[in-house]
C-alpha cells in the first residue's frame, strides 16, 4: 500500500472514497470486538461521538473523555446522554480502578498523546480484570512517508527508537512499529491478542472497486477484515491492537 499524503489525513480531498472505507472498516471492526453483554465501555477518541455512539447502540453505557491528556480546540459541548456520559478531563483520575469493562482508544489517541506508557498505565487501572483495550496509533509507514515529504531524510535511518514526527501544521504525532506497539501494551500489563494495520488494501484499489460497483462497500470491508494481515509493519497507515487485563 502507497503512503497515503498528509494533505488527505483529514478524511477529505481526492481519497472521499477511500476514507469512507476506512470508517465502515473500523465500524465493523468495532462491532466484532465490543462485549457481547452490556458493558462499561471508556471512549478516549477524542470527544468526537461517532465511535461511543456505536457502543450506545449496541446497549452498552459509554465514558467518553473529552481532551483526554491534550488540549483539542473545536471540541463539540460537553453532553450527558441516556448511555453517553461525556466528561472533560486530561487523565483518569476521576475513575476509580477495575471501573470499566472495556477501553476504545480511536481516532489516534496514543500517538497524539506523546507520553503513550503513562496513559496507557491510566487505562490498565481503570480497566477489571479481563478487561480489554482496543488501541489505534499511527504506523511507521505513515511517519516516514510524512519525514520524506517534508527533506527529512536523516530521520528516517532511525530504527528501534521513539519516532516522534512533527506535521505540517505544528503538531506532533508519534508512529509505532508492531513491535513497539506490542511493547507498550505489554510494559503496562497488558496481554495482547492481535496486532494488525487498519487497512492493506490500497486507495487506487478501494477506488476502482467502489467506482465500478458502489454496493461493493460491505465486500470490502468483509474482504479486508478477513485478510488478517497481523503484525505486518510494511503496509498501512496505523496499527490497531486488541489486549486484555489477566
Amino acid at each position: 500500500m502507497l503512503p497515503i499524503p498528509a494533505e488527505e489525513l483529514n478524511g477529505s480531498g481526492t481519497l472521499g472514497p477511500y476514507w469512507t472505507f476506512y470508517r465502515a472498516v473500523v465500524a465493523e471492526q468495532l462491532s466484532r470486538w465490543l462485549p457481547g453483554r452490556p458493558s462499561v465501555i471508556l471512549d478516549l477518541s477524542g470527544g468526537r461521538g461517532r465511535w461511543s455512539g456505536q457502543a450506545a447502540k449496541a446497549g452498552h453505557k459509554v465514558i467518553e473523555v473529552v481532551d483526554f491528556r491534550r488540549a483539542v480546540e473545536g471540541q463539540p459541548q460537553l453532553r450527558d446522554a441516556e448511555r453517553v456520559r461525556q466528561v472533560r478531563a486530561d487523565d483518569l483520575a476521576f475513575l476509580p480502578d477495575g471501573s470499566v469493562d472495556a477501553v476504545v482508544g480511536e481516532e489516534r489517541a496514543l500517538s497524539i498523546e506523546l507520553m503513550a506508557e503513562s496513559a496507557m498505565e491510566d487505562v490498565v487501572r481503570v480497566l477489571r480484570p479481563g478487561g480489554r483495550a482496543l488501541i489505534c496509533v499511527d504506523s511507521l509507514v505513515l511517519g516516514m512517508a510524512i519525514l520524506a515529504e517534508q527533506n527529512y531524510w536523516a530521520h528516517l535511518r532511525q530504527t528501534g527508537e521513539v519516532m516522534l514526527v512533527p506535521w505540517p501544521d505544528g503538531s506532533i504525532t508519534r508512529c509505532f512499529s508492531s513491535g513497539q506497539l506490542r511493547e507498550l501494551l505489554t510494559g503496562a500489563g497488558l496481554e495482547v491478542e492481535w496486532i494488525r494495520p487498519r487497512t492493506v488494501l490500497s486507495p487506487s484499489t478501494v477506488d476502482h472497486v467502489l467506482a465500478t460497483d458502489t454496493r461493493a462497500l460491505a465486500w470490502l470491508v468483509r474482504t479486508e477484515l478477513d485478510a488478517n494481515p497481523t503484525d505486518d509493519d510494511t503496509v498501512g497507515i496505523h496499527l490497531v491492537a486488541s489486549a486484555v487485563k489477566k
